[in-house]
């Protein structure tokens, strides 16, 4: 009889379902009952895999100091070739299809498992055996928050995946030397001016991605996606070929609008005059369709305050064109000091990687070759991935085939290079605080980390 393969077969696939990937680390939200499966394909049980007790903190005690250096832990042995993962947080205490959540991390490439070309397995208690450092923000609000971590995988069915965990944030080190900085007397003006200056921070960050939950929007398969805005705290572990922009995204809707009309990039209680697509799911967020993190954010109340957006551009250094590849396996950063000059407001400044030339060394002026001129938003343009600095306080970008708004660069900062294919950044001199740039290597992968020394 020709029976004997059949449940053998339907063995082999209940043990691949059943060794999906979960987080572990952080402690998630209703451990009891968290399985290891995607959330569901019509995004019904976005966010954190809804299900009754989806909130039970019982047993997960995660507490994150401002500043800290936290991280990633996965088990199951499902891990698809790997993909690429966001943490982001949200400071709603039980989370539903329209709260704000703001990327602090993001990989690309290489998550949940690195080097790995399908599966590794079929054990669903297996560890995995790689973990991922991230460092908290050092300004953000101090207090309860909720934090995800979702997962595109490479190869197999398009599927989101997402696990959340409860998360107490605490005052770092760098709260209490901003308490010193700002102190005239007024502690309580103070505290308010800070807590002013975190929220500023969290909203400038970029939105969650989102997709293959409904609507247009889907990662391409056997493919690392490139996050349209990854945030400036980004690792990157996927090669030049295997990274690739999401298809069919909305373009206009935040996170947590729930309706497509919300800004881009800000909090989902902002205003904006884009809208969505209308293709994507009221739940479901959209996102901008070309790859380049273009932020434009610029929380006014964050000027002049020590630390202000959690991330700037502190080394001279070289942004390529979208089309240099591969990835740089080395990095020599060269600080250059250029005059100061009044500084602009701090927005969140795109970066998603970066250039092995060292710079010539600076003699104290600033970059020279900034005569670009601004380009119409929306026009044409030819170059992809080309860059546009405009008198070294701005800047646009050439991307699906036009030019992008016009930003400015990040506070304490000045590009070069006109209208090129690699734009040069360096920080002005005159600045109470210095930042600092680390870079981390290991077989062609490059981990990038933006942030205050």
């Amino acid at each position: 009889m020709l029976t004997a393969p059949i449940p053998l077969a339907v063995f082999g696939l209940a043990a691949l379902a059943s060794a999906h990937i979960k987080m572990t680390t952080p402690t998630p939200f209703g451990a009891s009952s968290l399985n290891n499966s995607p959330l569901l394909a019509d995004g019904s049980d976005f966010p954190c895999k809804q299900r009754q007790g989806v909130y039970d903190a019982a047993g997960a005690s995660n507490t994150w100091p401002l500043g800290s250096t936290q991280s990633l832990a996965f088990e199951g042995s499902a891990v698809h070739g790997g993909g690429s993962c966001q943490v982001s947080i949200s400071y709603d205490q039980a989370p539903t299809a329209s709260s704000t959540w703001k990327v602090i991390h993001s990989i690309e490439g290489g998550c949940p498992m690195k080097g790995v070309m399908g599966n590794n397995g079929d054990n669903a208690a297996a560890t995995v055996p790689d973990t991922f450092p991230f460092k908290v923000p050092a300004s953000l609000p101090t207090g309860t928050a909720v934090m995800a971590w979702t997962w595109f995988n490479k190869v197999g069915n398009r599927e989101m995946y997402m696990n959340c965990a409860p998360v107490t944030i605490t005052s770092g080190t760098s709260k209490r030397d901003d308490a010193k900085v700002l102190d005239d007397g007024n502690l309580a003006a103070n505290t308010s001016q800070l807590q002013e200056r975190d929220t500023s921070a969290y909203d400038a960050l970029p939105s969650m991605f989102v997709a293959n939950i409904g609507g247009s929007c889907h990662t391409v398969d056997s493919a690392d996606v490139v996050f349209p805005d990854p945030g400036d705290s980004l690792d990157l572990d996927g090669t030049a070929d295997s990274l690739k922009a999401p298809t069919g995204c909305a373009a206009g809707s935040g996170s947590g609008s729930g309706s497509g009309s919300g800004s881009g990039f800000g909090s989902g209680s902002d205003s904006g005059s884009g809208s969505g697509s209308g293709s994507a799911p009221a739940s479901s967020p959209g996102y901008p369709a070309s790859p380049l993190p273009m932020s434009t954010s610029t929380p006014s109340s964050a000027a002049g305050l020590p630390g202000g957006v959690f991330a700037t551009v502190p080394a001279t250094f070289k942004i390529p064109a979208a089309s240099a590849s591969p990835y740089p396996t080395t990095l020599s950063p060269v600080i250059s000091a250029a005059p100061a000059s009044s500084n602009p407001a701090p927005v969140s400044y795109p970066a998603s990687a970066v250039s092995s030339a060292p710079n010539p060394a600076s003699s104290g002026t600033p970059p020279t070759s900034v005569t670009g001129m601004a380009q119409a938003p929306g026009s044409a343009c030819s170059i992809e991935g080309e860059w546009n600095c405009i008198s070294g306080t701005s800047f646009q970008r050439c991307g699906s085939g036009t030019w992008t708004v016009v930003q400015q660069v990040a506070a304490g900062t000045t590009c070069g290079g006109g209208q090129s294919a690699v734009m040069n950044i360096s920080a002005l001199t005159g600045m109470k605080e210095k930042a600092r740039r680390a870079a981390h290597f290991s077989r062609g992968h490059i981990r990038r980390h933006i942030h205050r020394s």
